[in-house]
């Protein structure tokens, strides 16, 4: 079917809003209409190099939630009607990671993309079906492509969720808040009465703050230079709000009288890892979520051993969690009222708008960015 969709055909460039045509599901696939998708910090990285991309053009976009409008052959999870948010990453239950209790490092993409998940190919058969007017085939990203109002995916790239939930809600699960709420209580997690440090309040630090007050937390120490986002992590439930980690030091240590954190979050570049780890506890965790620049082949983590005594550092990606359990159970705590998802401003635009969508989230990461498709768009 012919639709359009926003593409990247080079690093630098803007998204382009063009014609593309999107094959029909396959065994195991399942054909979405989107109503809507947020904007990421990764997409953006992807368009400008630090996540290098498969074969352009790529059709962005990895966080979206829509309605089932078709199903291929041996769908078994999924019908028509059926409200899904899109995970970037597919997660079958069966491949021995998912089995090994890693269903965020699931092996149904990587079979048929060696190079990762921006290789493109699909799940069910390792074909290529989306093209641009021009012939040219088109990469979706994570092997899903929201930022069009039509999706194609295997079902393993799509969670069922409550009809209820609001779809500008429901497409933020997706990623980036999934991955900073799994980053406070997955792995070694936030236990109640634990102290906690998060350092970057962007959106994926301030989902690590709610979760960090999900799971207890007597005291969240929230690190960022921007006053903006400090005075949202104060509103998000941290105890604390610092502009910068050596003032964050100097106060946590009389706090806690001398023992720091049992946990630290840190959302920034990994360079800055010996500052983080001089806020973690002896014994504590300090868990890395950010994606950094993958490009660069050649960064090197620097951390004094005295820094590392007894102490530890780990990366962390979709929060280290399951897609299928972590964004129902995100969503449900939204219901609930225990996980403030509609405090964050958000931001609405159309498809022919994502560009400003872009430059909103650029200037004030404090603000959710989506877009919703409509009609016209169809």
């Amino acid at each position: 079917m012919k639709t359009k969709g926003a593409l990247i055909r080079q690093v630098g460039s803007p998204w382009s809003v063009e014609e593309i045509e999107i094959g029909e599901p396959r065994r195991g696939e399942v054909k979405v209409a989107m109503e809507c998708s947020a904007l990421c910090e990764s997409d953006h990285n992807l368009a400008n190099g630090t996540i290098p991309m498969g074969t352009p053009p790529v059709l962005g976009g990895h966080e979206g939630a829509g309605v089932v409008v078709a199903v291929g052959e041996d769908v078994t999870g999924l019908v028509v009607g059926d409200h899904v948010v899109a995970s970037f990453l597919p997660s079958c239950g069966e491949c021995d990671s998912c089995r090994a209790g890693l269903p965020n490092q699931c092996d149904s993409g990587a079979r048929r993309n060696p190079g990762g998940l921006l290789g493109g190919a699909s799940i069910s058969d390792g074909s290529h079906r989306i093209t641009a007017a021009d012939g040219e085939t088109v990469t979706p990203m994570s092997l899903v492509g929201t930022f069009a109002p039509y999706v194609v995916a295997h079902e393993n790239s799509l969670i069922k969720i409550d009809p209820s939930i609001p779809f500008e809600v429901a497409c933020l699960a997706g990623c980036m808040i999934t991955t900073g709420y799994g980053a406070a209580v997955h792995g070694d997690g936030v236990s109640p009465g634990d102290d906690v440090a998060v350092i970057g309040v962007g959106l994926v630090g301030a989902a690590a703050i709610s979760g960090a007050v999900v799971a207890g937390a007597a005291r969240i120490f929230a690190v960022d230079s921007a006053a903006d986002r400090r005075e949202l992590a104060l509103k998000l439930g941290a105890t604390h709000a610092y502009a910068s980690v050596d003032e964050a030091r100097a106060d946590i240590a009389g706090v806690t009288s001398g023992q720091f954190c049992s946990h630290v979050i840190a959302t920034g570049d990994l360079t800055e890892a010996q500052q983080w780890m001089r806020l973690t506890a002896k014994g504590g965790t300090c868990v890395f979520t950010g994606m950094g620049d993958l490009s660069d082949h050649g960064a090197e983590l620097r951390v004094p051993v005295a820094e590392l005594l007894q102490k530890n550092l780990r990366s962390s990606i979709f929060g280290g969690g399951n897609p299928r359990h972590d964004i129902a159970e995100l969503l449900t705590l939204y219901k609930l009222g225990d996980f403030p998802l509609g405090d964050v401003e958000t931001v609405e635009y159309r498809l022919d708008d994502i560009n400003d969508g872009f430059t909103t989230l650029r200037r004030d990461n404090t603000r959710r960015a989506y877009l919703r498709f409509t009609d016209a768009d169809r």
